[in-house]
């Protein structure tokens, strides 16, 4: 090989070594490749190329060749929405978990915080999800009260494909619910409760406490009210609805909202989060307790009582030297 034949191929090769190792700024909004089942590696790379995820597909096309991995790739639905070099975009290709995204969802989100969620995740506009949320067409479809998906939306870690609708995705929580609502059914109806109660109680329960532990007991606290027809008097219920509001402060206690179990006796008309399995299995399964009264010690974890003298003495200790109502 002649020396400018040498200086060539050499130039060939820094150039190659560059293209597979520089990163290419997607389209805005990033872009969706759909990889079909048994399609060649050139059809793909051609694609990449064309949606603007490579600069140069051939180059990606004859490395992956070389390296032995062109047969390796995976189909599915990819999203490609920050700077990848060729080479992070082909280990992209092959990761069995690239092509669907995982979006968790926490026990005591409510569809605020679901909407929310999934619009970080990429998968639609808040304003989308929250109106689905109260669309009586839907709801009826999916096979959930009035009083909209609050409630209804399971708490889990859901794989989603990139092109999933907010439809999809609702369906979906709500599946995942009816799956864990049966599994508790025969305690529910055992306790006599129908499934909107359970759900709402569920909920009350989970916003009260996060102590896995407590969950029976603040649900046994509940189940004694309601018995002796006594207002529930929970705090997160007086302030559902508003995001401005760390503590409840006793003026929050006093609002009149149909959510608000210090100005109205009962369950409240709807959940007021989305309770995980432990809130519903607490909710038909309560603690056969005594107490009527729970205050918070501040670190998780609440002071039962069963008399109002006691419970007094309780908030004295815990709640009023911190200024709280």
């Amino acid at each position: 090989m002649t020396l400018a034949a040498s200086v060539t191929a050499g130039g060939a090769a820094y150039w190659c070594w560059r293209d597979l190792r520089t990163g290419l700024v997607p389209p805005a909004g990033g872009v969706l490749v759909t990889i079909g089942p048994g399609e060649s590696f050139r059809r793909i790379c051609e694609r990449l190329e064309s949606a603007g995820v490579v600069r140069h597909g051939g180059v990606l096309r004859l490395w992956a060749r070389w390296q032995g991995v062109d047969r390796l790739v995976r189909s599915g639905e990819y999203r490609f929405d920050r700077a990848l070099s060729p080479i992070d975009v082909l280990a992209v290709l092959r990761s069995p978990s690239a092509a669907v995204h995982r979006v968790t969802i926490r026990e005591g989100a409510t569809v605020a915080d679901v909407a929310a969620v999934l619009a970080v995740a990429g998968f639609g506009g808040t304003d989308h999800v929250q109106c689905l949320a109260r669309d009586p067409s839907f709801l009826v479809d999916v096979d959930v009260p009035a009083s909209g998906l609050e409630g209804y939306l399971f708490p889990d870690t859901y794989a989603f494909a990139w092109s999933a609708s907010p439809e999809e995705i609702l369906r979906a929580m709500v599946r995942r619910f009816r799956e864990h609502a049966a599994a508790v059914a025969p305690a529910r109806a055992a306790a006599r409760m129908s499934e909107a109660e359970m759900v709402i109680l569920a909920s009350v329960i989970e916003k009260e406490t996060g102590a896995a532990l407590e969950r029976p007991v603040v649900s046994g606290v509940f189940h004694n009210r309601l018995r002796i027809g006594m207002a529930l008097q929970s705090d997160p219920t007086a302030v559902y609805g508003r995001t401005d509001v760390a503590r409840p402060t006793a003026a929050d206690l006093k609002v009149d909202n149909p959510y608000n179990t210090y100005r109205h006796a009962g369950l409240p008309p709807g959940p007021i989060c989305n309770p995980g399995r432990a809130a519903l299995e607490a909710a038909v399964t309560p603690a056969q307790v005594p107490y009527l009264y729970f205050v918070s010690r501040n670190d998780g974890t609440h002071e039962f009582s069963e008399t109002l003298a006691a419970h007094n003495r309780a908030v004295a200790r815990y709640q009023r030297r911190r200024g709280a109502p």
